[in-house]
């Protein structure tokens, strides 16, 4: 399942650097903003999969709902001259943290039980 991930994620990268598409320079902060709340999904999906909790209808709807959300609070505050950016810079933005951190404290618990395991079969 991993690798079809990794897979997917390496095509999706050389398709945007092989493929010459430009958007409106306008539509680049609600992308960024897109992007970012992406890119929380993603590191959420992570410390899923890596807690043994990963699930597919998940991920893909909050992916979907949080990059949506994300464009639509940047386009209404935008459109009513209040900065709701900082919502989403705020929000998604703290979340990045908590799941780096969350991965990296996984990390860290399953190299010291696999310590602990080689320790024990000595």
């Amino acid at each position: 399942m991993i690798l079809i991930v990794i897979v997917g994620l390496a095509v999706g990268i050389a398709l945007g650097f092989g493929l010459n598409l430009s958007y409106p320079s306008d539509y680049s902060f609600y992308i960024t903003m897109g992007l970012l709340a992406a890119l929380d999904s993603l590191l959420g999906a992570l410390k899923a999969y890596l807690k043994g909790t990963y699930d597919n209808l998940i991920f893909l709807s909050g992916f979907l709902v949080n990059s949506l959300l994300a464009a639509a609070l940047v386009y209404l505050g935008d459109r009513l001259g209040v900065p709701l950016y900082y919502a989403v810079i705020f929000v998604f933005g703290g979340r990045l943290f908590q799941n780096g951190a969350a991965i990296r404290r996984l990390l860290i618990e399953k190299h010291v039980a696999k310590k602990s395991r080689e320790d024990v079969e000595k």
